[in-house]
């Protein structure tokens, strides 16, 4: 079976964001209206944030897996990481802040050489951290046996993807392998505390489809899964967030490649959902990338949309204005508006 490899690493031509945002743009070709007209439709546009609560950093798109609905593109091919240099710009930045969550991912955001150190540090500021753990890094190399323990002492909160609760569908999606490796990574956690109910480790699952379809009922998800995972595994977990593929990078790419693109942008647009529009996570985040350019959410990044109407990287952060801006919108965005809507953290309507 051959190895999947990044867009990049195959010279793809959706390796340049440009090419993807050319193809979304086109919407007249497939008949349905811009993401700007829905929005005037329900006077939320120009879409701004009421906030920032979450500060969201993307360390590197190294990777030691290879997904096929990858947004990010990332890889073990992909060497963009994040330096210290830049992670203490991030430090700087929130020192000044009530962000109270900073939430971290790639890639794989363990295999960032500095990221133990970041943890550490953004802990003493007295921040909470998010980690998302793809969970097969934990048995990738024995350098990495010991995360279970290190999220544990830092009271990190480890969200873990997880596309289904069997090895066919999670593989086809990740990789061979990749289940039986998962569910031995959640029973380390496990191990060490996380899942358990009366601790204070917090540790999530991510469902997202394995296909062109939008994902099912959050709260029946959930309860499958518990259900399923503690009685083949004796694996318990907190919550799960069921999460919408976008249309973009490697998963744009299946969608072309699958002649599903115009369908799937079809059933965003008809799922579209006035209240899950009120409640989008880019409202409340700040991206940051591995390179410290700024953006309005993780998806926008992948398509080098930085931000407007505020300085664009880390080094010059202002709350102020960030907070005062319009976020930057396209098609892609009604991913996040479709059904019960979609974010880092799940449902949002």
């Amino acid at each position: 079976m051959s190895v999947l490899q990044s867009l990049k690493k195959r010279n793809h031509a959706f390796k340049d964001e440009s090419a993807q945002i050319d193809l979304l743009s086109n919407h007249d070709n497939i008949g349905i209206p811009s993401f700007e007209h829905k929005l005037q439709g329900i006077n939320l546009f120009p879409l701004k944030p009421v906030g920032i609560d979450i500060f969201q950093v993307n360390v590197g798109k190294m990777c030691n897996q290879v997904c096929k609905h990858c947004h990010v593109d990332a890889g073990p091919d992909r060497k963009e990481i994040m330096t210290r240099a830049t992670m203490q710009q991030c430090l700087d930045a929130l020192e000044g802040t009530d962000i109270k969550t900073v939430d971290l991912t790639g890639g794989a955001p363990e295999m960032n050489p500095d990221f133990r150190w970041f943890v550490e540090r953004i802990t003493e500021l007295g921040k909470s951290v998010i980690v998302r753990c793809n969970l097969t890094i934990i048995l990738a190399n024995p350098k990495y046996n010991d995360l279970p323990s290190f999220f544990k002492k830092h009271k990190v909160n480890v969200v873990s993807s997880l596309p289904y609760f069997t090895a066919k569908r999670t593989d086809a999606q990740r990789g061979d392998g990749v289940f039986e490796k998962s569910i031995k990574a959640l029973k380390m956690l496990n191990k060490v505390g996380y899942g358990d109910p009366e601790s204070d480790l917090q540790l999530d699952l991510v469902y997202n489809p394995t296909g062109a379809f939008l994902p099912g009922s959050q709260e029946d998800l959930e309860a499958e899964f518990r259900s399923r995972l503690r009685d083949q595994y004796q694996i318990e977990f907190n919550s799960l967030f069921a999460i919408t593929n976008i249309p973009v990078s490697r998963f744009l790419e299946y969608l072309v490649n699958s002649n599903n693109y115009e369908d799937y942008m079809n059933e965003l647009v008809n799922a579209f959902n006035p209240s899950a529009a009120l409640g989008v996570m880019c409202r409340n985040t700040i991206s940051v990338g591995w390179d410290g350019f700024l953006f309005d959410c993780d998806f926008n990044q992948m398509l080098d949309l930085k931000v407007q109407n505020a300085p664009t990287h880390i080094s010059q952060f202002d709350f102020e204005s960030l907070v005062k801006r319009e976020i930057i919108i396209n098609q892609h965005c009604y991913g996040c508006t479709a059904g019960s809507g979609s974010s880092c953290g799940g449902t949002t309507a």
